[in-house]
């Protein structure tokens, strides 16, 4: 279902608010640069700052503006299984083909409280469900065997992994049915994971450089790795940028840089990059022929 250059969109704000009118604009943007789906809500959206109501209405606007031209896998992840099912439920209704849903956070359950929640999910609700493993920001961790088992849930089709363990695609691949989706969770590592098996990645860089990374994962998908690490390597240094601070600041700092207007602001507790952080940005965006 699932394949290529999908960006994990962040949230533009404007005087404390979400800036509508710009979030649509980036995502028609995306789409017409050839990203391949489009992620709101997930953690460079800062759902983690965004009210339950600010959650739902950007879902709602990137499935309205998206008018089907893309899938749309909605950022539904709670440490809370009641208001992810609450997130599922919106997402359903509106039209989201997916639900991206990350391990709970804080809460720090066991491989049986990790199951038991996205089971639950699936008994309650029969949207599509991406599974997220990011145990840096989790500390928990979906381990491979308990994938496997997620997987054989009928609604459960696919996981972003950003563990950063390149092992675990294969892992994963042996593990599951063939028809499960193996995304990257990490930029950097997307060459490596798709040639060991990966079908694409839910990337942060590709808000800023869509076209390359779409690019980037037509190359692999293609086989023709050559032209895909000549890709990588222009694309690398602005996948590291991207991150030189805590994200999302220096993303949303690159989309001010490439988008003309493009609002920087953030929720606290996130504050802009440092000024290390900005030049890193503007040098890797330099190098990838951005500005």
């Amino acid at each position: 279902m699932f394949s290529g250059s999908i960006p994990a969109l962040v949230t533009p704000f404007r005087d404390g608010s979400f800036a509508e009118s710009e979030f649509r604009a980036l995502v028609d943007w995306q789409i017409e640069q050839g990203s391949s789906g489009l992620v709101p809500c997930g953690t460079t959206g800062e759902s983690s700052t965004l009210s339950n109501a600010e959650h739902h209405r950007v879902i709602e606007v990137c499935v309205e503006q998206a008018a089907g031209r893309v899938p749309i896998i909605a950022g539904c992840g709670s440490n809370d299984t009641t208001n992810a099912l609450l997130h599922l439920n919106f997402s359903k209704k509106c039209g989201a083909t997916a639900g991206l849903v990350v391990a709970p956070y804080y809460n720090r359950p066991n491989q049986e409280g990790i199951f038991a929640h996205f089971e639950t999910l699936t008994k309650k609700n029969d949207l599509p469900l991406v599974l997220y493993n990011v145990p840096a920001r989790t500390v928990t961790d979906i381990l491979p065997e308990t994938v496997a088992a997620l997987s054989k849930l009928a609604s459960v089709i696919a996981i972003k992994d950003a563990s950063g363990e390149i092992d675990r695609v294969t892992d994963h691949r042996l593990a599951c049915d063939d028809n499960f989706c193996l995304l990257s969770g990490v930029d950097e590592l997307s060459l490596a994971f798709n040639a060991s098996g990966g079908a694409g990645c839910i990337s942060v860089t590709a808000n800023v450089a869509p076209k390359l990374c779409a690019e980037f994962q037509a190359a692999c998908a293609a086989g023709d790795y050559e032209k895909a690490r000549e890709l990588n390597d222009k694309l690398y240094p602005l996948h590291k940028a991207m991150f030189s601070d805590a994200s999302p600041g220096p993303v949303k700092y690159a989309l001010s840089r490439v988008v003309e207007g493009f609002p920087t602001d953030l929720r606290l507790p996130m504050t802009p990059p440092s000024d290390e952080a900005r030049k890193a940005v503007d040098v890797a965006l330099e190098g990838a022929g951005l500005i």
